[in-house]
């Protein structure tokens, strides 16, 4: 049933969707919609939930590739920007999830993967001696809507690339802040 919904509420949006068109697009019965999910916020939750576990896996590949904590920010951060370009993590994760789910529920989620990544790379950043102050809950959220605010500049602009440009520009003189200079 995931796999049915998936498609359509990347397309169409999830208020866009009906619960009898994904089941009937996965061949089940509404029975199986209730019996699994509840109902088709429970589906949209489990499709979010999905997404996420392999937006973070992703970003975990991209960045285990870097030879050091530096890099592995940098790889993070075009990994992450990268990724939240894609239509379908656009729409469901971060269009629709706030709304459909709620505020605390998608928070709730998102800590469990983006902001995740986010401390971990900041303690790992700390431990290495280059982020300048101690790492915490508060920085790494701070970071993280810092983050969507740039996903969602990039989305919502009448020139993609020209955005990217200046978001990684500006991106790169405020989270260069929190780094020790060099030497």
């Amino acid at each position: 049933m995931i796999k049915a919904a998936r498609p359509l509420f990347a397309e169409r949006g999830y208020p866009n969707v009906a619960a009898d068109e994904i089941v009937a697009a996965a061949g089940l019965t509404r029975g199986a919609l209730h019996h699994h999910f509840k109902d088709k916020q429970g589906l949209f939750r489990a499709v979010f939930e999905q997404i996420e576990a392999e937006l973070s896996a992703e970003i975990e590949a991209a960045m285990d590739a870097a030879p050091d904590v530096p890099a592995r920010l940098a790889i993070s951060l075009r990994a992450f920007l990268d990724a939240c370009q894609r239509p379908e993590v656009l729409r469901i994760a971060l269009q629709d999830a706030p709304t459909v789910l709620g505020w605390d529920a998608w928070r709730e989620i998102e800590s469990e993967h983006g902001l995740r990544l986010i401390d971990d790379l900041l303690r790992r950043a700390a431990a290495a001696g280059v982020l300048a102050h101690e790492p915490s809950e508060v920085l790494a959220r701070f970071v993280f809507s810092l983050l969507v605010e740039a996903v969602m500049v990039i989305a919502h602009a009448d020139d993609a690339d020209h955005a990217r440009h200046q978001v990684e520009l500006s991106l790169g003189i405020m989270l260069s802040g929190l780094l020790n200079a060099p030497g």
